[in-house]
């Protein structure tokens, strides 16, 4: 199997297991195909391949850290970034035009993340349909556009504004997924049930319940939704946002999965992963293994996982693994 693995330290090309870095940068937060272009966004901007990634441009959309790339209908690219902003572009992602009310209204709520000293937020999740678009501020909440960003609304799954991922249910328009975690604007929430976990919006946004009952580890972050019925939602949870291999007795992660939009999770971790040593930070959806995902870790691993929860390592020795693309 081959695929793109974006990583701390660059994007790799996998193939049969034998990884190779093709861009070398810092924080690849996204990799991603969108009409047969190759894009990455990393710590310091947005690069496009079409051979690829045998060769690489930087865009001028750089100097930011770019989180996620999604595609309207239309063929409009949104890119969201760090600190909190949006960018469109109309000409496949080579140049790139700034929606400045968002950043106007995270200027206006300071939104930031509450370390010390406290740094911006980021508009790291992104959902587009048409003209309408949810952008998930970590730490500042969900900002919702119905015009393509001329003016927003912000909501506070459970009032907690530490958003992470955003999907939409493949089928039905108004059903929306998001995970979440512990930052608050003015500090960390109790560990608590209810604090943090993964949220649904059975009405395009306006409001939430809380699906992540009985779950532990609850802080969530990577997040992927099978476009093939069942539709099965894969989350990934750790204890905290910094649990990791390298310290005692390990990051202590898991991997659930629901088929009924979030009423009830079971366990995608085999033996060896109960929980896991390694955080997971990468998660794809595997598109040639119905209900199956690609799973990266901290320590440079990628895993394949069915949904019968067997687990085969596809690729090792790489920088930590933060998103994966299949060619």
């Amino acid at each position: 199997m081959n695929f793109f693995a974006g990583t701390s330290r660059g994007v790799f090309r996998v193939v049969d297991g034998c990884a190779t870095r093709i861009l070398d940068c810092g924080g690849v937060r996204e990799v991603v195909r969108l009409e047969g272009s190759l894009f990455a966004g990393t710590g310091k901007g947005l690069y496009v391949s079409e051979d690829g990634g045998i060769s690489w441009i930087l865009t001028n959309l750089r100097d930011l850290a770019v989180w996620q790339i999604r595609q309207s209908t239309q063929g409009t690219l949104y890119a969201g970034t760090a600190p909190t902003a949006l960018y469109r572009s109309e000409d496949g992602g080579y140049t790139w035009t700034e929606i400045e009310s968002l950043s106007r209204l995270a200027k206006d709520k300071e939104w930031r993340i509450p370390v010390d000293p406290p740094i911006p937020a980021a508009a790291r999740a992104l959902v587009v349909k048409g003209d309408r678009l949810w952008v998930g501020v970590e730490v500042g909440g969900i900002a919702i556009s119905q015009d393509a960003g001329e003016t927003w609304s912000v909501v506070l799954p459970g009032d907690n504004p530490d958003l992470h991922m955003i999907f939409p249910h493949p089928r039905h328009e108004e059903k929306l997924f998001a995970s979440t975690g512990y930052g608050r604007l003015n500090g960390v929430a109790d560990m608590i049930e209810g604090n943090a976990g993964i949220f649904r919006s059975d009405d395009g946004g306006d409001s939430w319940v809380y699906t992540w009952r009985g779950i532990t580890p609850r802080y969530s972050r990577p997040m992927c939704i099978d476009h093939r019925a069942p539709f099965s939602l894969t989350v990934a949870s750790a204890p905290t946002a910094f649990s990791n291999y390298r310290q005692e007795g390990g990051a202590q992660a898991m991997l659930f999965r629901s088929e009924d939009c979030g009423e009830s999770w079971y366990s995608l971790c085999d033996q060896d992963h109960s929980p896991s040593h390694a955080n997971f930070h990468g998660l794809a959806v595997d598109p040639f293994v119905l209900g199956g995902v690609l799973v990266g870790t901290d320590n440079g691993e990628v895993w394949r996982v069915n949904g019968q929860a067997e687990w085969c390592l596809l690729a090792t020795g790489m920088p930590a693994v933060v998103s994966i693309s299949c060619e």
